[in-house]
């Protein structure tokens, strides 16, 4: 894999954690008791990860992507049910780009990585309450007879 795409990867796992921490803070506003302790879990968790990728993008030779001031949520997220709903994207937004970063990385990196999925899918999965057959590739994740109404231009009934 060429050094700037493995970059690229890296840097976008970066972006994504950015987005995650910044989220984190809006789902985190809107829980209380249990759920707002796994939200500041998962915000801990995002920012640990966060600063690891800062130190490996620059290891990489690269300047670490900056956060941005804000970040445009998915949906609006008035209270806590959208919250949680909110928080479950968020990992799978997560869970996607780590699955890139397994296809671009090598070695330590690449289990790294692959740990950063499996958390992001386990994450999501106790927001959502269920899972998604293959966590990170939303390609994968569509029904079968979805799949197959999608490559056929037609919408599921």
């Amino acid at each position: 894999m060429a050094r700037h795409t493995l970059l690229g990867a890296v840097q976008a796992a970066l972006a994504a954690e950015h987005a995650a921490v910044y989220g984190y803070g809006i789902v985190g506003a809107r829980v209380a008791g249990e759920l707002a302790e796994r939200a500041q879990q998962a915000y801990d968790a995002h920012r640990a990860r966060r600063d690891a990728l800062r130190r490996t993008v620059g290891d990489l030779g690269g300047e670490p992507v900056a956060a941005e001031p804000a970040y445009a949520l998915p949906f609006e997220v008035p209270d806590g049910t959208t919250a949680v709903r909110l928080a479950a994207e968020l990992e799978d937004r997560v869970a996607g780009v780590y699955a890139d970063l397994v296809r671009a990385a090598a070695a330590d990196l690449r289990r790294d990585a692959a740990d950063a999925l499996r958390e992001a899918a386990v994450r999501a999965v106790r927001w959502r309450g269920g899972s998604v057959a293959f966590p990170g590739l939303a390609e994968r994740s569509r029904p079968a007879t979805e799949t197959v109404e999608h490559q056929e231009g037609r919408t599921p009934t």
